[in-house]
């Protein structure tokens, strides 16, 4: 509910690009707001978990402004293994830090190891 609805002074939200009534407006929604690849730091790591498996490990990358299902989706590809997003970091079954490496620099992220 709006502060002055059902008085004189109410006044209804309009689009700020169509101009508007919000109920009436036809405009597709604002696109989420994304952080540059060359703003960020991507830190790599391999990590050895549970029975000896190892685990290439992508940190420094935030989860809100960022589209990390599909980097990590493509990363997967890439590498030809499985992978996940554990408490905003992505991690990519086996060691491929250099595939990895090369892929994030061509996308344009700034890796560190």
């Amino acid at each position: 509910m709006r502060l002055f609805a059902g008085t004189k002074f109410d006044v209804p939200p309009k689009c700020d690009r169509c101009g508007k009534l919000e109920t009436d407006c036809d405009c597709p929604p604002p696109l989420p707001k994304q952080i540059a690849p060359g703003a960020q730091i991507a830190r790599l790591s391999v990590e050895k978990r549970s029975k000896g498996k190892l685990v290439t490990v992508i940190r420094g990358l935030t989860a809100h402004e960022n589209d990390l299902i599909a980097l990590l989706s493509r990363l997967k590809a890439q590498c030809g293994a499985g992978g996940t997003i554990q408490d905003k970091n992505l991690e990519v079954q086996g060691d491929h830090l250099q595939r990895i490496s090369a892929l994030l620099k061509e996308v344009g992220y700034r890796v560190r190891h």
